[in-house]
């Protein structure tokens, strides 16, 4: 007995998280110890006051992120809504006390007991309860909550209130993740949700427990959010050097280009830029010259992801892989990212891009095949072979030789030319599509794409809509196709369901934005969330990126490993970048110098 004992206690090391009482990691390792006085990348100069001015694009007409309908503002999380823990970003996957300050996890697994800060506070000053985190779960987890968010929760089967300041989450099945993400829980006031319906499209300030309160806003054009001199966690050690300024201000635009003249002319302090061409064209000028304002690049370790042309495979148009293929191969990279691009950017070849999780360019190797043989029967074979890369034109390979293969596909497939020179298959349906975009800074990268498919008889139109009608159509299912991003991050985990899983592909608003109804993948995804360590994480996601690769479901696009960011001479910052970190996220522990 004594010998099973020791196996089981080993077992379990690998099966569930390293933990402390005041943090938890997935891969076994906490950099920061009991006593530590705040987080590496913050800075003990830090000095509070100031105004901070951002802008977003589009607009607002609710103020709960955590609803399906409407437009929420940014920066409602973290700067209103807290979590029982919060993220360390010099480490993958390691989550310190926040509004809790001890966690303990079951020698089973199967359950985690938050103990909670006893000064922890809402901004109305009242006391956060064991009562209000149940309620956060149980109406997080309803079908009054954004459907990513039930997805995400899911596997929590229950909250019980152990005394008022300590809840305990028990879990349908042991999973090395979930302590974690039962960490990561939004904490609600039951008492405001009560007199405000949860669901209800509502501007009335939130309540919530962070460090600014909702001071003023315009509807659908300003918010501005104010300092709490009474945050209960100003002196809490993950805070440290956070939050300095007195108010963050944040100013909606219609358009990208308008809000780049905004910049220039100090309408507000900061931008992190996504566009090449603006990149290397529009941030130039006196005021740059005379170093008024700052431009430059940070880099980051985070994974890349995914983003692409996504196909909807709900039309029936994309059913057939050999067409997803034939798209596909109409694309010029190469050209698009010396003409328009400016040689910023490398291509994306896998769904965990800049990532030890991507899969190896041949064959599976054997600890990937364990995975793949038994599903070998839904699988196309082509998976068994080399990982599938994006077409390319670089020499020897050309756009025309692409094209060439791309029209024996479409004939292989069933279409053929009718006389206006657009494809239709035997039933006299037409190869036509919308893709449907929030941004007209991408209609100069679809132009070229568009002309190359018309030359095989496809029709490809794409649109620009208003930030909330996209959002609508999106939400609904309602394109053609679309271009989306799939961020992945250093653990993946829960979040995988929402994307690719069976069960989110028909739930509006999940994040299976292509549709994918696949037993094997949904099979794979499984081994992912239930991986028992490090090891078994990595092989999973290899298999999977293999799979999902060889489907064909999106025209791959690019990548960068670094922020490209400009703002007004007036913050001071720390010295030390994180490493998994967004722009956004590390902006809010400077101040004004």
């Amino acid at each position: 007995m004594r010998y099973l004992s020791i196996a089981l206690f080993i077992s379990l090391l690998w099966i569930f998280p390293a933990q402390a009482d005041h943090g938890l990691s997935l891969d076994g390792v906490l950099k920061y110890t009991h006593d530590f006085k705040g987080f590496d990348y913050t800075s003990p100069n830090a000095k509070p006051g100031g105004a901070l001015t951002l802008h977003a694009i589009g607009s607002f007409d609710k103020m709960n992120p955590y609803t399906l309908k409407g437009s929420a503002p940014d920066l409602l999380t973290p700067l209103i809504f807290e979590h029982l823990m919060t993220h360390a970003m010099d480490e993958p996957f390691s989550l310190y006390g926040l509004l809790a300050h001890k966690m303990e996890v079951a020698e089973d697994g199967l359950s985690v007991m938050f103990h909670l800060d006893p000064e922890a506070r809402f901004s109305d000053d009242t006391p956060v309860t064991a009562e209000d985190v149940k309620f956060s779960l149980e109406i997080l987890q309803s079908d009054k909550a954004h459907p990513s968010k039930q997805s995400y929760w899911s596997d929590i089967a229950a909250a019980e209130v152990v005394s008022p300041k300590v809840i305990r989450f028990r879990f349908r099945q042991a999973n090395r993740e979930l302590p974690l993400i039962a960490g990561e829980i939004p904490v609600l006031s039951r008492a405001y949700f009560s007199k405000h319906p949860f669901d209800q499209e509502s501007l009335t300030p939130p309540l919530g427990t962070g460090p600014y309160v909702v001071e003023d806003f315009k509807a659908g054009k300003t918010v501005t959010y104010r300092r709490n001199p009474k945050y209960w966690g100003n002196q809490r050690p993950v805070n440290r050097g956070f939050y300095n300024f007195e108010r963050i201000v944040l100013k909606f635009y219609k358009d990208p280009v308008v809000a780049m003249e905004g910049f220039k002319a100090g309408e507000f302090d900061f931008m992190a830029e996504y566009n090449s061409k603006q990149w290397a064209r529009d941030y130039e000028g006196p005021k740059f010259a005379q170093g008024l304002i700052k431009k430059e690049t940070l880099p980051h370790k985070q994974g890349a992801g995914m983003q692409g042309l996504i196909f909807n495979l709900r039309r029936p148009m994309f059913q057939d892989i050999r067409v997803r293929k034939a798209m596909t191969l109409a694309f010029d990279f190469e050209w698009s990212n010396e003409n328009l691009f400016y040689g910023q950017y490398t291509r994306s070849t896998s769904y965990f891009s800049n990532s030890e999780l991507a899969a190896s360019k041949g064959p599976p190797p054997p600890e990937e095949l364990a995975l793949l043989d038994p599903l070998r029967d839904k699988l196309d074979p082509a998976v068994f072979g080399p990982a599938p890369t994006p077409p390319t034109t670089t020499p020897p390979n050309s756009l025309r030789q692409n094209l060439r293969e791309a029209s024996r596909l479409l004939k292989e497939a069933g279409w053929t030319l009718g006389p206006d020179r657009i494809l239709t298959d035997g039933k006299g349906n037409r190869l036509e599509m919308e893709l449907l975009l929030a941004q007209p800074a991408f209609e100069r990268i679809l132009a070229p794409f568009a002309a190359n498919l018309e030359k095989l008889g496809i029709g490809l139109k794409y649109r620009t809509v208003d930030t909330s009608l996209y959002q609508s159509r999106v939400h609904d299912f309602d394109y053609d196709m679309i271009v989306n991003a799939f961020g992945q991050s250093q653990s993946p985990g829960n979040e995988q369901k929402d994307m690719w899983h069976s069960a989110s592909a028909e739930i509006k608003g999940s994040h299976n934005r292509i549709g994918i109804k696949d037993p094997a993948v949904d099979a794979l995804v499984d081994k992912i969330v239930y991986a028992k360590n490090r090891k078994e994480l990595v092989i999973a996601c290899r298999a999977l990126d293999r799979v999902l690769l060889s489907g064909h479901y999106l025209v791959p696009n690019w990548h960068l490993n670094y922020y490209r960011i400009a703002y007004w001479d007036r913050f001071g910052r720390p010295e030390k970048l994180p490493l998994y970190y967004s722009a956004e996220d590390w902006l809010l522990s400077w101040w004004m110098k």
